[in-house]
């Protein structure tokens, strides 16, 4: 019986509960002699006096002690000191490293068989023993897998056939990219690295005005789409003469005739990706491979005012940055060819595609999503993956749900309780998922990402301690943030395995150089240890494509980067975002407001999704629009006596008076000044999302455009609120 306790999965705690009842039956002179056993001389005299159960019982006792030291939890030990993460660099005016590595010199490549993202996949290809790469899956089906030797043939078929078609196999050729996620991204991707050409994602949010922008200033002849949707809008332009250079539309999906037809009157030559790949595979071509300073990508960050700005990133670039995520990590956490991503954020953006090169370059695979971002636990349920790369407004959603369904006083104060006791392990370094509280309250939670992620790493945007903490202890995984931007290839700065606490970035990356300097204008100042972020190293791009002006005002003469953000060191080395310089405003009595910052603080309110906060110069107060949580808000009106459907409570006066006060108590215990406090809002049932315009495809709010949008609502809380 001990030995089924010892080898099933909850056996300390049943072990303990027949110990527990088998002592319950020990008679107390039997308990008395045990504890008067070092006055005994004959322990053999003494075993033998004692009942069956009593022996038992000991012998249970001391199996479980056994157990216990055996499978007791042990702590990550940190790859440094965590009280020093960080170093000043001699004779630099400040700037910090990386104390990881213990070299001077920054990290340029991990690997020495993996310098661009050509030599990348063919690491994986090597070493996976061409195992599975890419999947999809259709509603309700499995996941179905290219392996890697098919995705490789594949892209050198696409690849040979582009150059049938008039491409050129140099870095001065740029190749549209313009598709959701799914595997013909990548073929198309490595095809272009397999011969040298330069990739160009474009991405349906960006709008036609930026589309038809990215087109003529990349030079850009052909675009490879998924839809015939697509293809009609690139045509489009083209029919107008606005991108005349643009003379061939592949496509991944079937289309009809007429399609083909239209593209000839405007001459446009219109084929299928498979046609492509056939003509390829009967004119193949030698592979034209990439050096490491080359151009791999010029991607366009969409921005939040004017024309997108074109960053020129070469394979040393990004090669560079995941080299860094590899080497902080790398005491903890090795990938192998049995980690497994899950694809869903854009990958026109470099966040993304920075975690998919350490999968490919360890051979490991990467599944996407159906397209539909509703069925996303669906997916990672058929998945099962073991990296999950998130945005924090997911991480604020997962939160609220799963308080949302601690419904009753009590189940939220166990809930609470059970994550405390797991946030009590994380802070000594234990991170698990099999404790007692993961079986009583976490493993529904972990199972709904698919119940075998290891790693999650957050970025793109800043996170909530709070959420961040909880979701550390309940998904019982290693849970990173980082923060960067585009410019630097995806990050700069990454949480030492470790720490985990919550409220920074973590220290620089081993591959840059990370310095503060004076923001005068917003008193911040480096000797206090505040200012503008900058970043050095070899993961910092090259410009913007065609733009000297937007270039100099990004990178100084030195090669820093000037982020536009504005940091704090703390005493442990390590980096804490504290402003943006770009949206600061200044108030009618000369206040400066950082408006982010106050909507990071308002979004923890229970019933409150989304929140944009707006000021004006010739005004004097904030005005905020909030979208509630159509989940959470009705049980939460309910709670305070206001009943109604959703778009009704919206309406409701009484509520919004309601949240109002509960955003300004979280204002209050998080310090707000009275400027920076909201005082009036308007409630908006529609979420904000990439398909109305109002968010980038990374998820943050475009500003201009909310003003825009609610103009008139703004006008309206202003006039009232005089």
């Amino acid at each position: 019986m001990l030995t089924f306790f010892l080898v099933s999965g909850g056996s300390l705690w049943l072990l303990v509960e027949f110990v527990l009842s088998l002592l319950e039956k020990m008679q107390t002179q039997e308990i008395l002699r045990i504890l008067r056993l070092p006055e005994l001389g004959d322990l053999g005299q003494f075993f033998r006096s004692l009942s069956a159960t009593t022996l038992v019982s000991m012998g249970a006792l001391a199996a479980i002690l056994a157990y216990w030291f055996t499978h007791r939890p042990k702590a990550l030990r940190p790859p440094c000191n965590l009280l020093m993460q960080s170093e000043e660099v001699e004779d630099s005016g400040g700037a910090r490293r990386s104390v990881i590595g213990g070299s001077p010199q920054l990290l340029t490549h991990y690997y020495d068989d993996a310098r661009t993202m050509y030599q990348v996949f063919r690491r994986g290809l090597s070493i996976s023993g061409n195992g599975p790469c890419l999947g999809f899956r259709k509603p309700k089906q499995p996941y179905q897998w290219l392996s890697y030797q098919e995705v490789a043939d594949r892209a050198e078929f696409l690849g040979s056939g582009l150059l049938q078609h008039n491409c050129k196999a140099c870095t001065d050729q740029f190749i549209g990219v313009f598709a959701q996620n799914r595997p013909e991204w990548i073929i198309a991707e490595l095809a272009c690295y397999t011969y040298s050409m330069v990739v160009v994602p474009l991405y349906d949010t960006l709008g036609p005005g930026a589309i038809r922008y990215i087109i003529n200033t990349a030079d850009i002849s052909t675009v490879i789409v998924d839809k015939p949707q697509k293809a009609i809008l690139l045509l489009e332009h083209v029919e107008r003469k606005e991108t005349p250079g643009l003379k061939m539309i592949i496509l991944m999906e079937p289309f009809e005739e007429a399609l083909k037809e239209r593209g000839q009157k405007c001459g446009v030559v219109i084929k299928s990706m498979q046609a492509v790949e056939d003509c390829g595979q009967a004119n193949h071509h030698a592979p034209v491979p990439p050096q490491p300073d080359d151009l791999s990508i010029v991607c366009f960050t969409s921005g939040t005012t004017g024309n997108p700005k074109g960053a020129m990133l070469t394979h040393g670039n990004v090669v560079a940055d995941f080299s860094g995520f590899l080497k902080v990590t790398e005491s903890q956490w090795a990938p192998t060819c049995a980690d497994v991503h899950f694809s869903y954020l854009p990958l026109a953006h470099m966040f993304e595609r920075m975690v998919q090169s350490v999968v490919y370059c360890h051979g490991g695979r990467v599944g996407f999503f159906q397209g539909d971002i509703r069925l996303l636990s669906d997916d990672m349920k058929a998945l099962h993956p073991t990296i999950f790369p998130v945005v924090p407004r997911l991480l604020n959603r997962m939160y609220d749900k799963i308080f949302s369904q601690a419904d009753t006083p009590l189940k939220r104060w166990l809930l609470e309780f059970a994550a405390k006791r797991k946030q009590a392990e994380v802070r000594s370094g234990i991170i698990r998922n099999n404790s007692i509280w993961d079986e009583l309250f976490f493993n529904k939670i972990q199972a709904s990402l698919g119940g075998r992620v290891r790693m999650i790493v957050t970025g793109a945007a800043p996170a909530s301690p709070t959420v961040l903490g909880f979701l550390r202890a309940a998904l019982g995984c290693q849970v990173y943030e980082g923060y960067g931007q585009t410019e630097c290839t995806a990050g700069c700065t990454f949480t030492t395995p470790g720490d985990w606490t919550s409220g920074h970035v973590g220290a620089p990356l081993p591959c840059n150089h990370i310095k503060l300097v004076d923001v005068e204008e917003l008193n911040y100042w480096t000797c206090k240890g505040e200012g503008e972020i900058c970043v050095r190293g070899p993961n910092v791009f090259k410009g913007y494509l065609k733009d000297q002006e937007r270039t100099k005002e990004a990178l100084d003469s030195d090669g820093w980067l000037h982020t536009g953000d504005i940091g704090k060191w703390l005493p442990e080395g390590t980096l804490k975002i504290i402003d943006r310089k770009k949206h600061i405003f200044k108030l009618a009595q000369g206040e400066y407001v950082a408006p982010e910052k106050i909507e990071n603080i308002y979004i923890r309110s229970e019933p409150v999704a989304q929140i944009y906060v707006h000021g004006d110069s010739l005004k004097a107060f904030l005005v905020g629009i909030v979208v509630p949580d159509p989940e959470v808000m009705p049980c939460w009106a309910q709670k305070r006596g206001i009943e109604g459907q959703y778009s009704d409570l919206c309406k409701n006066k009484e509520l919004k008076k309601t949240i109002l006060e509960d955003m300004v108590r979280l204002g209050k215990e998080s310090g707000l000044h009275s400027f920076e406090q909201v005082k009036a809002i308007y409630i908006h049932s529609d979420m904000f999302s990439v398909q109305n315009g109002l968010l980038t495809p990374t998820l943050k709010a475009k500003r201009p455009e909310l003003r825009e949008y609610f103009k008139k609502q703004i006008e309206e809380l202003y006039s009232t609120s005089m």
